[in-house]
């Protein structure tokens, strides 16, 4: 039986990340929830004065632990480069925390396994783990709220071939399939906006559940239309190419058995697009927008935020440079 929790207290990780500034933004503009963000011993990052600041050794379970007494949410956003054995020890430090009660868990993906889907799991893509570690410490009274967002646009268009099949730059296009397949995507700002509004609320009725939204239910070729129209370009623009999406996705799991971590994200989004996967969750599945009353977003105004962003250095090139996507982070 669900009883009625209201939020005070938030703890972000990761807050000047791709994912979890945004989240940190809206949870700012919402103005409902004492914010706390956790940061490396060795951080020199600012945040707004509103914002409490403690720096935490994560190499420590203690650390972790003292730094979350007395939060009542947790969010995880932690990069895929991040050590594997990081999250489970948050999440445990957490469970150990007074007060702690929920736990959105560093997941932001598709769908968990309680939905079928008609291709079969592959394991290098098993992001529920980062589910199942809040699942591991419910005995001690603390729930998960995964949210499942699809991939990022602004991330997935701008960063490269690899992800969307873009390369804005260059103009180049490298279509799955026929590239008509259809798959949910979300906004930075709708993922941060959908946090807030779960934590605005009484947030048990959202315990142990996955919460879906989505910006658009797109195709590459849709998102080549939206170039189009922001950039004034036309097909005879750019040069398309076609792939096979089983193709593409075998082809970026030799790659990243060869060590080109490059093949990850090809394989990782190949997947997606796969004719019967599960990237179009929206259909079968419906999303939670309305219920969480998320505003209706317009595609190219998200494409032109892209295209400005890799105008201003954003994409594969200066992530293997810097580690970082974009220069003016």
């Amino acid at each position: 039986m669900s009883t009625s929790q209201t939020i005070h207290n938030v703890a972000l990780i990761g807050g000047t990340g791709s994912i979890g500034s945004h989240i940190l933004k809206s949870l700012l503009s919402a103005n409902k929830h004492t914010i706390t963000v956790l940061t490396r011993t060795t951080s020199v990052e600012t945040f707004p004065d509103s914002v409490s600041v403690k720096k935490v050794d994560y190499t420590s379970s203690a650390s972790i632990t003292s730094a979350l007494t007395g939060q009542d949410f947790l969010i995880i956003t932690l990069p895929g480069t991040a050590p594997p054995e990081l999250h489970p020890r948050i999440v445990n430090a957490a469970a150990a925390a007074a007060g702690v009660k929920y736990i959105m868990p560093n997941y932001y993906g598709f769908a968990l396994s309680d939905r079928p889907s008609a291709v079969p799991a592959d394991p290098l893509l098993n992001f529920e783990r980062y589910v199942d570690d809040v699942r591991a410490v419910s005995s001690q009274g603390v729930k998960f709220i995964a949210l499942a967002c699809g991939f990022w646009y602004e991330w997935s268009l701008g960063m490269g071939e690899q992800w969307y099949g873009f390369d804005i730059a260059k103009r180049r296009v490298t279509f799955y399939d026929n590239g008509e397949k259809k798959i949910n995507t979300s906004t930075w700002k709708l993922c941060g906006d959908a946090v807030a509004s779960i934590l605005s609320g009484d947030v048990d009725k959202f315990a142990n559940k996955t919460v879906y939204i989505s910006s658009f239910l797109i195709s590459q070729r849709d998102m080549l239309d939206s170039l189009h129209r922001v950039l004034g370009t036309a097909d005879r623009d750019w040069q398309i190419a076609y792939q096979g999406v089983e193709e593409r996705y075998q082809e970026g799991h030799g790659e990243f058995s060869e060590g080109n971590r490059l093949g990850f994200a090809k394989l990782m989004y190949a997947r997606k697009f796969y004719p019967e996967g599960d990237g179009d969750f929206e259909t079968g599945w419906g999303v939670d927008n309305e219920r969480l009353g998320l505003e209706r977003e317009e595609l190219d105004e998200a494409t032109g935020r892209t295209v400005r962003m890799v105008e201003d250095g954003f994409g594969v090139q200066t992530w293997i440079e810097t580690g970082k996507p974009n220069r003016v982070q």
